[in-house]
């Protein structure tokens, strides 16, 4: 088990930012202190919101309170996801220096196929100043390709603007939807133990894809990495997780589901290897899942818990 700090988004209803990954880290036996970074109604996908971004300097006493009573000290890892304001790079910076051993993991929200939905000073200061201080980033291509300014149409130019992302900073780029290949959709590591990628389920048009699927993924990733230390196999489980949860979802009657789906905890055992000769690219095939992990408690409670379907948000991240 490990202790995770987080700033990130807070919504009351639906699952994304904080709500789609706390309960993944849970189920996958961590505890996790949560700095809300923006405290919104819902997802703005739902035709408008109430709330806002959190005072900042309200953020910078919350981070006072910790750092004065030395709670910060224990974290294994720092999670950065939706900040909503450029000065809450600013309150990343500082609980990045005072957590000089966490593990960084910067998911760099700043858009999707549509362009950026924040505000252009918050992406500059992500780009330039706090990327460079991550050791694992989680960009889909759009922010990849926004990030290095490169264009990515197939695998081989994703591969090649993570590989430019990495020489600014970060060990290890993890891109998520990085290309399409038939009716696919690659996901795809980059970093010092080589060039991994997943491939999962292509849905067309997004159909039956939750909101706050990039938040939850890059929550798996960490999660699982914290446990075993393989990027490989932790990407091949977080796309697992994902894909089974939005494939079983798309096919349902039912399509809203509650969040989150026990098969976050299941995947704890290597996945089988196929050594492509694309790129000299490892990829993975998924073998049936083993549990092997403990949840902690309020896991525990979420994977036994049978109550009525949670109707959250839909649509990409």
């Amino acid at each position: 088990m490990a202790s995770i700090f987080s700033l990130t988004s807070h919504v009351v209803y639906g699952h994304v930012g904080a709500q789609a990954a706390l309960p993944a880290w849970h189920l996958l036996g961590h505890q996790v202190w949560h700095l809300p970074t923006v405290l919104f109604s819902n997802h703005p996908g739902h035709g408008g919101y109430g709330g806002g971004p959190v005072d900042l300097a309200l953020q910078n006493r919350l981070l006072d309170g910790l750092e004065e009573r030395d709670l910060l000290a224990g974290c294994a890892a720092l999670h950065t996801g939706y900040l909503g304001q450029p000065g809450s790079v600013d309150v990343a910076l500082r609980a990045i220096a005072a957590m000089p051993g966490a593990l960084v993991l910067c998911d760099p929200v700043l858009g999707d196929e549509g362009g950026l939905y924040v505000e252009p000073e918050l992406a500059a200061g992500m780009q330039e100043r706090l990327l460079p201080k991550a050791a694992l980033v989680t960009p889909n291509r759009f922010e990849l390709a926004w990030l290095t300014g490169q264009d990515i149409h197939n695998l081989d130019d994703a591969v090649q603007a993570a590989q430019s992302l990495r020489r600014r900073g970060p060990k290890t780029v993890v891109c998520t939807g990085a290309a399409r290949e038939g009716d696919w959709l690659c996901n795809l590591a980059v970093g010092p133990d080589g060039i991994f990628q997943v491939r999962v389920p292509y849905l067309a048009h997004g159909a039956g894809v939750p909101k706050g699927t990039g938040d939850a993924f890059a929550a798996i990733l960490l999660g699982h990495y914290l446990n075993h230390r393989d990027m490989a196999a932790a990407l091949a489980w977080a796309s697992a997780a994902l894909a089974i949860f939005s494939v079983s979802i798309s096919t349902t009657s039912e399509p809203d589901s509650t969040w989150p789906p026990s098969s976050i905890s299941h995947f704890t055992t290597r996945p089988s290897v196929m050594v492509s000769p694309h790129l000299g690219m490892v990829s993975f095939s998924m073998r049936p899942p083993v549990n092997s992990c403990t949840p902690t408690p309020l896991g525990r409670r979420l994977l036994s818990a049978r109550r009525p379907a949670c109707r959250g948000p839909r649509g990409s991240r």
